[in-house]
């Protein structure tokens, strides 16, 4: 099985750790030298229409409209809003041991109450009284799914809203956002994006999150509301932009485009059946592996240790919670997964 991209990507090792961070092709590399070039000699680009670009290609992956999205840094800054909105004594329900980025915002709070159950059970632990479920579509720590049909099924049972972090999702899994009340996704991941951009879609009514941390980028018109209080935010999920990254956004448009002209739909497929290619071989090596069908990412308990072998062998993954973890995407090839389950074999 080859690359789903041959020429947009040139990968000096054998990379599997797409679940830590994303390959930049090479037109989002071209794209930021040449802005670079550009401001260092006082001619920039219009680095701000590359966000709204970005901005349009992630709500088409995503399914939903591009009002419904804002642009900004961090994932932790946009679960933070919606911590911060709730009222006090609010119930939010997340998963065992999720990201720490999307559960820790709300343990912050310490005037809200913050329940965990574990993943396979989430939907069935949301009870009448719970305001928030937040779940990421795909664990970071071990690739497992969540049952986001069935978690949205009792929410709306239970009258709660639904938080999905899809950061190790969007780009391979095809998106459904269109069905949550509030999706995140950092994109250096899966979406190839270059660091310092996250996409956040909240609902067409804004979810009743007010705007704490807006600033200029957030008025209706930008360019004139520089000085003084905003005097009209936008009437788009614009209002919760962050202050862009703008040399990254430069380089995003270019790996946004190069993933929605592939489709998820193909990516997934690619993705996932290199990933049974991996655990078929681990299989006959002995290793176990934690159980995630449909996953482009494997976990293999008690092997974090050969990480750093792994790596003095140009092989790439990642030591998580002790387990080794392999991430398969759009640039990996079946002689990747051969490689790696060589060293692993030694």
């Amino acid at each position: 099985m080859e690359s789903l991209a041959p020429t947009a990507f040139t990968p000096g090792t054998t990379y599997l750790n797409t679940a830590s961070t994303g390959l930049l092709p090479g037109a989002a590399v071209t794209a930021m030298h040449e802005a670079t070039l550009s401001a260092s000699i006082g001619l920039p680009l219009d680095m701000f229409a590359d966000v709204e670009a970005s901005r349009a290609i992630f709500a088409r992956l995503a399914g939903v409209p591009v009002s419904r999205v804002a642009a900004g840094g961090s994932v932790a800054v946009y679960t933070g809003l919606i911590a911060t909105s709730l009222p006090e004594g609010a119930e939010v329900l997340v998963a065992e041991d999720d990201f720490s980025s999307l559960i820790n915002p709300f343990f912050v709070r310490t005037d809200l109450k913050v329940r965990t159950a574990p993943l396979e059970s989430l939907a069935e632990a949301i009870r009448p009284g719970t305001a928030l479920v937040a779940v990421s579509s795909v664990q970071s720590a071990d690739g497992r799914l969540a049952d986001l049909s069935s978690i949205r099924t009792a929410a709306r049972a239970h009258g709660a809203r639904t938080l999905v972090d899809a950061s190790q999702s969007a780009g391979w899994l095809p998106m459904t956002a269109a069905q949550d009340d509030y999706t995140v996704a950092v994109a250096f991941k899966w979406l190839t994006c270059p660091r310092g951009i996250t996409f956040f879609v909240v609902p067409e009514d804004l979810g009743g999150l007010t705007p704490v941390f807006a600033g200029w980028v957030a008025g209706e018109e930008p360019w004139d509301s520089c000085y003084g209080p905003v005097a009209e935010l936008a009437h788009s999920a614009r209002r919760f932009d962050e202050s862009p990254s703008l040399f990254s956004y430069a380089g995003a448009r270019h790996s946004l485009a190069l993933v929605e002209e592939i489709g998820p739909e193909r990516i997934h497929a690619h993705n996932t059946a290199l990933a049974d290619r991996f655990r078929a071989g681990l299989a006959r090596l002995g290793h176990p592996v934690v159980a995630a069908p449909g996953s482009a990412i494997v976990s293999a308990p008690g092997l974090g240790h050969r990480q750093p072998d792994l790596s003095e062998a140009g092989v790439q993954l990642s030591d998580r919670a002790g387990n080794l973890r392999a991430a398969f995407h759009l640039y990996t090839t079946a002689d990747d997964v051969d490689r790696a389950l060589e060293v692993i074999g030694g």
